[in-house]
């Protein structure tokens, strides 16, 4: 996997470890992570070289903002060009599923940057013709943060008062926990899920069956 020490990175990480479809857990770092497990294999590499080999099931939760990033070209590189490399790294090294965190309104087409960005990096991984693809498309997410947003607070605890008045089209735009991106992206990888987009509200189902599945196995 690529991207562990995001919001969403780090619960599809440690559901990972914990998950026993998985004997081994390696991820492409950029620096070493302070985590100790028997599965984990951590990989310190150049995001701008890769050429590690990929195994079957990649998950991808590479980003940044533009904010961090410090221009509309460096946000694309990151999030547009790091993934697309890694989705054509696996397609050659027999990758069968790609499992990635998009964004809810992706689309090629947007007049919105950041959305027009997520749409193009959804439709060129889609393109490199792997296995399966599936992006997740969460709507404002919530829950621990290594870096503090300020504006992703704000934005969250204004979007959890505001979700019970969102019902039918409008509940994809309800808040998601990180960990429910994470549990739904193991759910899709373990399970006969359509490939393509999921919408934020269905994010929210495919996570309470994967937990559910957690909860009756243990």
């Amino acid at each position: 996997m690529a991207g562990a020490t995001g919001l969403v990175g780090g619960h599809v990480l440690r559901r990972l470890l914990a998950h026993p479809s998985y004997s081994r857990v390696e991820v492409l770092v950029r620096r070493e992570l302070p985590i100790r497990d028997p599965k984990l294999i951590q990989h310190i590499v150049d995001f701008e070289h890769l050429d590690a080999g990929l195994a079957d099931d990649v998950f991808c939760c590479l980003g940044t903002t533009i904010a961090k990033a410090g221009s509309q070209e460096a946000f694309r590189h990151v999030d547009h060009d790091y993934p697309l490399a890694l989705a054509r790294l696996g397609k050659a090294a027999g990758t069968q599923q790609f499992l990635m965190v998009s964004s809810l309104g992706a689309d090629a087409r947007s007049s919105v940057f950041y959305l027009r960005v997520k749409g193009e990096t959804e439709r060129d991984i889609a393109a490199t013709g792997l296995p399966k693809v599936v992006f997740m498309r969460p709507s404002f997410l919530f829950g621990e943060r290594l870096e503090q947003r300020t504006g992703e607070r704000a934005a969250a605890f204004i979007g959890r008062m505001i979700a019970p008045l969102l019902v039918g089209p409008l509940r994809k735009y309800g808040p998601i926990h990180a960990d429910d991106v994470a549990a739904a992206m193991l759910y899709a990888a373990n399970h006969d899920v359509r490939p393509g987009p999921i919408e934020s509200d269905e994010i929210a189902r495919v996570a309470r069956q994967e937990n559910a599945a957690n909860k009756k196995a243990g």
